[in-house]
């Protein structure tokens, strides 16, 4: 278990009636960066809510970071918090607050540090992505690759050991989309941290990760090096890496024939 920063076994998940997951065994290698891909509606986000304790599953065990976040008390779920980050998509920074308190936020809600010490460690992580020089700055006065910037340094402002990346990369021009994988990969390495990515890009995501995962209608079709992953035989995978517009993800959505729509 100590080489694996979470396993995962037999674990099912739905929304009411509405199956996102089922039957999912995965295991997260400790201190890589770790894609996970899939179609949109495969289950990669309810993925990373469960195992940061947002759901609970239906169904199997989960371990992350050596506890079984399901079975934690609401005490002991806001000490596991404290150890992981996450970097929601699209950034999700409060407007109102300068980008400075942005990064200090976590610092100020999970620990008992001075201010003084707290300025340090925010100027600190914003450094670390290039934008000391807009701590002053509101969210709305800086581009969105920024904005993603600094939802990166406010996401490991508390140096956690698992940091969860919800599309990351949505919305960004090539010049951001590239600086931000660029910094993932990096800051995991000076972090020795997990990072797990939910991502659609293939490029960027194949550049920077040790490992992939690939999702499928709520089932795992594929895990290995990205190597592995384009070198997989599975017709959903392939269709899915070289975005064939045929394959077991069908154009049309089941219908009765023409004929019969029209006769």
């Amino acid at each position: 278990m100590a080489d694996y920063a979470a396993q995962i076994s037999g674990m099912s998940f739905g929304y009411g009636e509405r199956k996102i997951l089922e039957n999912l065994t995965i295991q997260i290698p400790k201190g890589k960066v770790v894609s996970v891909m899939g179609g949109s509606g495969s289950g990669k986000t309810t993925l990373i809510r469960l195992m940061s304790g947002q759901h609970k599953p239906d169904a199997g065990q989960m371990i992350v970071l050596g506890q079984s976040v399901p079975d934690l008390n609401t005490q002991d779920l806001y000490a596991f918090r404290k150890r992981i980050g996450v970097l929601f998509q699209f950034g999700a920074l409060f407007t109102d607050m300068t980008v400075f308190d942005n990064v200090a936020f976590p610092l100020r809600e999970h620990s008992q540090l001075p201010e003084t010490a707290i300025r340090d460690l925010v100027l600190m992580k914003l450094h670390a992505v290039g934008l000391r020089g807009a701590r002053n700055l509101f969210p709305s006065e800086i581009s969105g690759g920024m904005s993603r910037r600094v939802a990166l340094a406010r996401a490991i402002a508390l140096d956690p050991e698992l940091v969860f990346y919800d599309e990351p990369f949505a919305g960004l021009d090539p010049i951001s989309l590239g600086i931000t994988a660029n910094l993932i990969r990096k800051l995991n390495n000076a972090l020795g941290a997990t990072s797990v990515v939910v991502t659609h890009d293939i490029h960027e995501s194949f550049a920077i990760s040790d490992y992939v995962i690939v999702i499928a209608n709520g089932h795992l079709a594929a895990a290995g090096t990205p190597a592995e992953i384009e070198a997989s035989a599975d017709p959903y995978v392939q269709q899915f890496i070289r975005g064939l517009p045929e394959g077991p993800v069908r154009f049309h959505y089941p219908a009765s024939s023409l004929s019969e729509e029209f006769l």
